[in-house]
């Protein structure tokens, strides 16, 4: 079973960027879809961005579209969250999924079975 871990989360001001990163344990990282899900205190954990299988195709949540970037490299079974102009409502801790079938066919949080640990992130007004 491929294990994600994410790294990249800190403490950041309002308007500024953060680059997250969330690497893969197996080769098989390119035959998935793959996206970015984040949970704030006290709320469910939902989807923020979607990448296909090749990267050539990306899907966002509409709170973070125009700001945030998500990409990938499968020479190192890695993806990456670039978050641009970081808002106090980004602060919540980010987690990477992966998924079969289409990268816009995302499955809820709920029903995936395992997490990785997730990185914090905190925007400070």
């Amino acid at each position: 079973q491929v294990q994600l871990v994410e790294s990249g989360g800190r403490w950041v001001q309002a308007g500024g960027s953060l680059r997250l990163s969330c690497a893969a344990s197996e080769d098989t990282f390119s035959y998935y879809a793959s996206g970015w899900f984040r949970q704030a205190p006290g709320k469910e954990r939902e989807f923020a961005a979607a990448i296909s299988r090749s990267g050539d195709n990306t899907y966002y949540a509409d709170s973070v579209k125009g700001r945030f970037t998500i990409s990938r490299d499968n020479a190192k079974s890695t993806l990456y969250l670039q978050m641009n102009n970081l808002k106090p409502e980004d602060t919540a801790r980010y987690y990477c999924a992966q998924w079969s079938g289409s990268y816009k066919s995302v499955p809820s949080a709920s029903e995936f079975l395992d997490w990785g640990p997730g990185t914090q992130v905190t925007v400070s007004s």
